[in-house]
């Protein structure tokens, strides 16, 4: 009896995660988000980053970003670094692809927490994504 009483919570809790994922698939599709907009979650399942328009940013993020187009230069030492995506939020990549760059926060007494990740070729601005939660959560930038 208990074998099977097991057997019948994995299925349940396999069926529960399986309506989660389309339930965000069928949510990400209404709400007309791009299907690159799907990040992994730290549980591995798929979660939507959302978008942001960059001329949505906020002002501090404006600026970084443009810095970024002009390849500098930025005013912390680790801007230009390797993200390390560790948290598993943003689509797995190769290491090294990603670079984090620090949004000037008002009132920090450091970096802060918030950042802009870019991926693919250093010079140009592809695959952004912003973070206001020090990589809680990521909305992809659009152009």
């Amino acid at each position: 009896m208990t074998k099977r009483l097991g057997a019948w919570i994995g299925r349940s809790v396999f069926q529960a995660v399986v309506r989660g994922a389309l339930a965000v698939t069928l949510a990400l599709s209404v709400a007309g988000l791009p299907v690159n907009a799907i990040a992994r979650g730290t549980t591995g399942l798929a979660v939507a980053a959302g978008t942001i328009r960059a001329t949505d940013l906020p002002n501090e993020a404006q600026r970084t970003f443009a810095l970024i187009e002009q390849g500098g230069p930025f005013p912390y030492a680790k801007d230009g670094s390797t993200f390390g995506n560790y948290e598993r939020r943003l689509p797995a990549q190769r290491r090294g692809y990603y670079r984090e760059y620090t949004v000037k926060t008002r009132g920090a007494r450091n970096r802060g927490a918030k950042r802009i990740i870019c991926g693919g070729d250093q010079q140009a601005v592809n695959d952004c994504y912003y973070t206001e939660d020090h990589y809680n959560s990521f909305q992809r930038i659009q152009r």
